[in-house]
């Protein structure tokens, strides 16, 4: 077909719905990658819970009966328009919307959060299309669209921030509408909404809730007891969070998928065993170290450092001699805006050869240099090279990407993080580290202890909450 997927459709017999995760509604052509991306991995060994299932059956039904167009969400509108709060207590359909922010990893890592506190909440999540949306997933909920209609009334939204009713000790059990600053930059009031005391008779009650993020605040939800219960159900697995909900959410569109089985099968089919690297230099423009190396050539020597320590990859000889025959292959992906790195390693074992004989083959799909947010075509090119390196065997990514953590989460792995460059400088010796589990990071966590009403260290309340080996005041969950 001219889509260049067709030929995967006699592949052998997975479970397509990933052990109950997937609904079985959907038209299989519509959006192919739905039931066979995992004919291109092994079968999870993280199994989605009975009751996590369930909840994700219960909520397709909630987002059916009030998602866009239909009665109940054509009547909260109307009272949006009017102001009426048409008593919210006791309203059957409330909302929680997702309004994008920064590049495509960090709106993934954002859309799961808003997902899960959508199910804990009872509310239906939609998230508004931005540029790109439609051209890069398929929709995740049957018979119903997850984004927000074009006519949506913006201009009746008054700009009520949490934050700042928290702040001026304002609670007006009138509004219908509350805005939801969860971003890197959000403050002390903002963070707040991780309380209990804030949400019954309060939050809860709010008919429209909109929030701005490119966080993964999912991890604070797991410091709340009163939603502790009910997680402890979703996920006896802690460290799944994200892999379950992104292989529930994300689906790349026929497009999308074209370009991932089309690569996939010319470049990464054959070879025993797949090394993902995926590569991210922040500020590249700039050199941190005043007369030393620029952070790529840090970041390069770090790639082979920690391949070479880790016996992710062979060394390399310039002798001939006592160079035994092997069949072994090796496929290295590498993903990166710049093609530097791509050409360092390719040359490295073009010109030499491997120690040990094995055949390694290095591949790059895209080098776009400079990040392209909200663009459609950059956006494809990025979530195909996201799944591409969610299907290697072994994974390297660097500190702070929320691209490889979609990524490793999606492929469930716990990757080698490389230090950064910074960290690099002061511990030479420790190119990269092992990631504590296969979730995201929450960058920009609160520090404030709801219980004890007083600043603490978060990463020390509950076991399965630690900090980040990449970001020092993180939070990630753990398998504990």
């Amino acid at each position: 077909q001219e889509d260049g997927i067709s030929t995967f459709s006699n592949a052998p017999s997975k479970d397509k719905f990933l052990g109950g995760l997937l609904s079985n509604e959907f038209d299989e052509d519509s959006c192919k990658s739905r039931y066979q991306s995992m004919l291109f991995t092994n079968s999870s060994p993280h199994k989605p819970s009975s009751y996590l299932i369930q909840r994700l059956r219960k909520y397709e039904k909630l987002h059916k009966k009030c998602g866009p167009n239909t009665e109940h969400y054509n009547k909260a509108i109307d009272d949006l328009k009017s102001g009426n709060k048409n008593n919210n207590e006791q309203s059957e359909c409330k909302y929680l919307i997702n309004q994008p922010n920064s590049g495509l990893g960090n709106r993934m890592i954002t859309l799961a959060s808003c997902f899960l506190y959508a199910i804990l909440s009872n509310r239906v999540l939609l998230t508004q299309s931005g540029m790109d949306m439609s051209d890069i997933f398929c929709e995740p909920f049957p018979q119903s669209s997850w984004l927000l209609p074009l006519d949506f009334p913006h201009n009746h939204l008054h700009h009520l921030s949490f934050g700042n009713m928290v702040r001026d000790s304002t609670r007006n059990s009138s509004i219908n509408y509350v805005f939801l600053d969860l971003s890197h930059a959000s403050n002390h009031y903002d963070k707040l909404f991780f309380c209990d005391e804030y949400h019954h008779g309060f939050i809860d009650n709010i008919t429209w809730m909109k929030t701005q993020s490119n966080q993964y605040f999912l991890p604070a939800f797991f410091l709340m007891p009163s939603y502790k219960q009910e997680l402890d159900l979703l996920f006896p697995e802690k460290d799944t969070v994200f892999h379950h909900l992104g292989r529930y959410l994300f689906h790349p569109t026929n497009s999308v998928w074209g370009l991932i089985t089309r690569y996939y099968s010319s470049y990464l089919t054959n070879a025993e065993q797949r090394l993902g690297v995926q590569i991210r230099v922040f500020d590249p423009a700039k050199s941190i170290f005043l007369n030393e190396k620029p952070p790529s050539e840090i970041v390069l020597e770090q790639i082979i450092s920690c391949a070479l320590k880790e016996d992710l990859l062979p060394n390399v000889t310039v002798s001939v001699k006592n160079i035994t025959r092997s069949t072994r292959s090796k496929s290295v992906l590498i993903t990166s805006l710049s093609s530097e790195f791509f050409d360092k390693i390719k040359n490295m074992y073009w010109e030499k050869a491997t120690v040990d004989g094995e055949i390694i083959s290095v591949y790059q799909p895209s080098h776009e240099e400079h990040q392209q947010t909200e663009k459609s075509s950059h956006d494809m090119k990025a979530l195909a090279e996201m799944y591409l390196l969610s299907y290697s065997n072994v994974l390297m990514t660097s500190s702070l990407s929320t691209f490889g953590y979609v990524a490793q989460s999606l492929g469930g792995m716990k990757p080698w993080i490389l230090s950064r460059p910074d960290k690099y400088k002061v511990l030479h010796d420790v190119p990269c580290t092992r990631d504590l589990s296969m979730e995201p990071c929450y960058h920009a966590p609160p520090t404030f202890d709801c219980e004890a009403k007083k600043d603490t260290d978060l990463g020390l309340v509950v076991p399965h909450v630690k900090h980040c080996e990449d970001v020092d005041n993180g939070l990630k969950l753990v398998h504990s």
